[in-house]
């Protein structure tokens, strides 16, 4: 190797080591010849995980298991299995720090919905997708007496504190519309075909809307006040949004989308430091939820054109 490589006896053994560290390295002895090879070949050091990359797969499964998420089984059984793929040395090398960065990783748990669903619900609605045919359950809307039977073609299934399907009524022009699968009962593989177009685009349909509530989309123009804006701009609150530079400092945030309730109910959070530009209907819908939290609220500016949503502190 010395000789191969034009360099002196101790340095092939370095170079052969930093080999060794990052592959798996057999020593063969013929005579007083000896041999090294590398049995699992070079992909195999590309490929298995690291300490960090099994870490923080742990943690979101962690996360989501807490959560009761509906996918948190699929995620725990894909952990056991990449686990599991690791080699006695592999395992070694890496369990120190797996253990360190296990003990000392969490996901932060938010206030929120608290749903339970099924496991084999999620796993029906997945089956349902690869097959290419519709789905029925039956189905409980909110204030409703008792379930209804639907079948759907199963258009995305949205994941997050309320795992939603979307699905569309087949052989009807009527958009796809969200059911929580909280509410879904017997879910069950249809016989009808049914799958969403090529051109399905889940991310743009998704980003019509503000949150999940589905209506006519509009142009918000929202302006941050000069001392929230820096906080503005590392913040999200459209994937479509685009910002600019306003006067005295002021950020616009421009984006198009439907969910006005919700966008109004986002607004709060922000205590004041968030004016409504357009469109009125947005400035209406605002009203409305202040006048209902009204009793809750010291002082509310009647004109929103320009001003700031108050909070009480």
């Amino acid at each position: 190797m010395a000789e191969e490589l034009e360099v002196n006896r101790r340095t092939a053994e370095r170079m052969r080591d930093v080999i060794a560290e990052a592959f798996v390295l057999e020593e063969l002895a013929d005579d007083r010849r000896k041999r090294f090879r590398i049995p699992d070949g070079l992909r195999r050091a590309y490929t298995r995980p690291n300490a960090a990359e099994v870490a923080a797969l742990q943690t979101e499964v962690a996360t989501l298991a807490r959560k009761g998420a509906a996918h948190a089984p699929q995620l725990e059984s894909l952990l056991g299995k990449v686990k599991a793929a690791l080699d006695d040395r592999e395992k070694r090398r890496i369990d120190p720090d797996l253990d360190a960065l296990g003990r000392l990783q969490r996901g932060m748990h938010m206030a929120g919905p608290a749903v339970f669903v099924a496991p084999e619900t999620v796993a029906t609605i997945q089956g349902a997708i690869l097959a290419g045919v519709c789905l029925e359950f039956e189905y409980r809307a909110e204030g409703a007496d008792a379930p209804q039977w639907r079948r759907v073609v199963p258009y995305g299934l949205i994941h997050g504190g309320v795992p939603y399907l979307v699905g569309k009524m087949p052989g009807r022009e009527e958009p796809p519309i969200l059911f929580r699968l909280d509410r879904m009962s017997e879910p069950r593989a249809s016989n009808q075909l049914g799958c969403a177009p090529e051109d399905w685009d889940l991310d743009v349909w998704l980003a019509q809307s503000f949150g999940v509530w589905r209506e006519d989309e509009h142009d918000i123009i929202l302006q941050v006040a000069p001392a929230s804006a820096e906080r503005a701009r590392g913040w999200r609150f459209h994937p479509a949004q685009k910002l600019e530079e306003g006067e005295g400092g002021a950020l616009l945030v421009r984006f198009r989308s439907g969910g006005l309730r919700e966008i109004a109910e986002h607004l709060f959070t922000w205590g004041g430091e968030v004016a409504i530009v357009a469109p009125e209907e947005l400035r209406i819908v605002m009203r409305d939820r202040l006048e209902a939290g009204k009793g809750s609220l010291k002082h509310v500016r009647p004109e929103m054109s320009q001003e700031p949503v108050r909070r009480d502190p």
